[in-house]
């Protein structure tokens, strides 16, 4: 038995309109037929959208981070080989006496 809706299912679109690299809306995560047949879906096609919708975001999110992530340790790492801490002398205390001065 099919239940019964009561309220439109409303569209993820957030008023960000502008398109990825790949074709989907950077605001709601539509494909460009998703956002044009929004009104003619079913409700089980809109629920599957949003679904889908929500997947990309995450997908989007993670890939953010992993880049985000990356990039730290890549400029950890350019700061510890800059260091080179190993490679300089060590300083030698020195016996002569006049080098200490008191004001």
């Amino acid at each position: 038995m099919e239940q019964l809706e009561f309220f439109e299912i409303p569209s993820p679109c957030i008023g960000v309109c502008q398109s990825d690299a790949r074709g989907y809306c950077r605001g709601c995560f539509r494909n460009r037929n998703e956002r044009f047949n929004w009104l003619e879906f079913s409700d089980a096609q809109k629920y599957d959208v949003i679904r889908l919708c929500k997947q990309r975001k995450r997908r989007r999110q993670l890939a953010l981070l992993k880049a985000k992530k990356a990039q730290l340790l890549d400029e950890r790492a350019k700061v510890n080989s800059s260091l080179d801490f190993g490679k300089q002398p060590a300083a030698e205390p020195s016996d002569n006496i006049d080098d200490f001065k008191l004001d």
